[in-house]
């Protein structure tokens, strides 16, 4: 049994990202998993996490491709401006 105390659910945050993309040292992907078998609300989040992530893939647009002409252009606007800085 590991006598370490659990990390904090802050903790899992800030390192989801590492966590879900296998990056994360096994020590403390371990922690994560000891974490999360005791923590229903942060299976919950990964979860939400994870399918907000799969509509985002989704709806990514083809830049090729025109925009309908119903969209407002304020949001393809925004839309250009975050691609750019991602």
């Amino acid at each position: 049994m590991n006598d370490r105390p659990y990390i904090t659910c802050r903790e899992l945050i800030d390192f989801l990202y590492l966590y879900l993309s296998e990056e994360l040292a096994a020590d403390r992907a371990a922690e994560f998993e000891r974490h999360l078998s005791v923590c229903p609300s942060c299976v919950e989040y990964i979860a939400s996490y994870k399918q907000t992530v799969a509509l985002a893939k989704q709806t990514r647009v083809d830049p090729a491709q025109p925009v309908d002409d119903t969209v407002p252009e304020e949001l393809v606007a925004a839309i250009l401006t975050v691609r750019r800085k991602g």
